[in-house]
């Protein structure tokens, strides 16, 4: 991309977005169709309307944007930022024409919050939402957790050079294999073999507790694809809560423990190599992180009398810590009762946890342990300098899918993502407080809205001022696509603005 914005530019930003939104258009199918076995007609017109909406607009942006022109690494930050927002726009069409809203924003919020699997919802009267708009609501999030672009690279785009900036637009930049066509496809098998095998434990564990078989299966089904895009959506108004089931609780626990894990990771144990598991530098930072968030955390609620026996405590502590930890955002208490019954260090702890979040190019948000691990090999890489002579060369070395140097490059990459996550986490703290939420409210739900995790204190709700419904789905938006995309996006604006002046 030019110093200046041209109608080149544009052009080639509306090919791909188009193309985006056309392969986000055609999910509405599956809703439609479950409407009709279901026999819920009204909801079935509405995913018509979404669905022809959706492709006109798609088929649209690629006519308009038709043309031979090369892509740079800008124009695949823009197109994957400027998709996100049509598609956003577009999925929230079925939502409000459900009545099941109070108003579009609502249903805006709903959409984002589905995509960048935050799981955060502003629905009314969740527990009698038909089938196929339940559906709806976990496949946006199931989506989002491999990437909507990730949906259109495995189909729809077949330019690498293009199709590659993209996938980085969108916050991933591993490659499962050497064209990025065939890595968006791996991604996606790896997804839907997840699927049936969860799919299948999670219905067992619904007939367990008594649940009708085709409840159990449709629950079941919900139920894995919020654990594995580690999106937190549930169909019920009482979440995990309401199943009152151990079994339940332990099957996505296990769904969303995998989910938060790098689909490089996932395809290297596929490929045989088990040992990335235990040397890779993400995975041991997450494991550790993990640990001393439930040691701490858990030893928290056992003091403070919170849950007095083991089984509660793994039930409420334990699988609450790594439900926030994964981004996961699955509840099994109400949401006040973080304010009222966990004391501020235990709460405190889940704040950390939702910051720090899961894996790198998985489905899960937050810095990333990842970050997190290079951030402390770099503290270490300074501290072994300053006790050797000041002309030995000091090398810190890494084990990533393969063993790697710790170069200034990648500390600053790590560091500047931090950074900008702190920012996002303090506006978020800010718009909370001005909206006249208690501190500690205000930083709970900036912490779980930043790092697209879902848990709530209570603060979310279609009460909360409109201004404050903006900023998280802003929040959400930024901390999905990890700054970048979006940075590129207002750059293109302002070009877009100083060429026109």
């Amino acid at each position: 991309m030019g110093s200046r914005a041209d109608s080149g530019d544009l052009k080639l930003i509306a090919s791909y977005s188009g193309k985006v939104v056309i392969g986000f258009g055609s999910l509405n199918l599956i809703p439609l169709l479950t409407g009709i076995i279901a026999g819920e007609w009204a909801a079935v017109l509405d995913f018509s309307i979404g669905l022809g909406l959706s492709l006109s607009v798609g088929f649209s942006l690629a006519a308009f944007g038709s043309t031979n022109q090369k892509a740079s690494w800008g124009h695949g930050m823009v197109s994957a930022a400027t998709s996100w927002l049509i598609v956003m726009g577009l999925a929230a069409i079925p939502y409000a024409l459900s009545g099941f809203y109070a108003s579009y924003l609502d249903a805006l919020f709903d959409a984002m919050s589905g995509f960048t699997t935050t799981g955060l919802t502003l629905i009314n009267d969740l527990d009698h939402l038909s089938i196929s708009m339940n559906m709806w609501r976990h496949l946006l999030t199931f989506v989002g957790g491999q990437g909507v672009v990730v949906l259109a690279l495995a189909f729809l785009v077949s330019d690498p050079s293009g199709g590659y900036t993209l996938y980085v637009g969108e916050g991933k930049d591993e490659r499962l294999l050497p064209n990025v066509g065939n890595t968006a496809k791996a991604i996606w098998k790896i997804s839907l073999v997840y699927l049936c095998i969860g799919t299948c434990a999670m219905t067992i564990a619904g007939l367990l507790i008594g649940m009708r078989p085709g409840s159990a299966f449709l629950h079941g089904l919900w139920v894995f694809m919020a654990a594995w895009s580690t999106g937190g959506f549930a169909p019920m108004s009482q979440n995990l809560l309401y199943y009152h089931s151990a079994l339940y609780e332990l099957f996505s626990l296990a769904f969303f423990v995998l989910g938060s894990f790098n689909f490089a990771l996932h395809h290297s144990v596929w490929s045989g190599n088990i040992r990335e598991l235990r040397k890779n530098l993400e995975t041991v930072t997450f494991a550790i992180s993990l640990s001393l968030a439930v040691l701490i955390g858990c030893y928290s609620l056992l003091r403070e009398g919170v849950y007095s026996d083991a089984v509660s405590l793994f039930r409420k502590g334990y699988y609450l810590l790594a439900s926030g930890h994964t981004t996961t955002g699955f509840m099994t208490v109400y949401a006040k009762q973080f304010a009222t019954e966990w004391g501020n260090v235990a709460v405190f702890v889940m704040i950390l946890a939702m910051l720090i979040g899961g894996s790198a190019c998985s489905t899960a948000g937050g810095l990333k342990a990842l970050r997190l691990g290079l951030i402390a090999k770099a503290l270490v890489r300074e501290v072994r300098r300053l006790l050797q002579p000041a002309n030995a060369i000091v090398q810190q070395r890494y084990w990533y899918h393969g063993q790697r140097v710790l170069d200034d490059g990648v500390i600053r990459n790590a560091l500047l993502i931090a950074v900008l996550y702190a920012i996002s986490f303090s506006l978020a703290i800010i718009a909370g407080l001005a909206a006249g939420y208690p501190f500690l409210e205000s930083v709970f739900e900036a912490a779980s809205v930043a790092g697209n995790v879902g848990l709530s204190i209570g603060v979310t709700t279609p009460a909360m001022p409109n201004f404050l419904k903006g900023v998280y789905i802003f929040i959400m938006w930024i901390g999905r696509l990890e700054f970048m995309a979006v940075l590129a996006l207002f750059g293109y604006v302002v070009k877009a603005v100083r060429r026109r002046a």
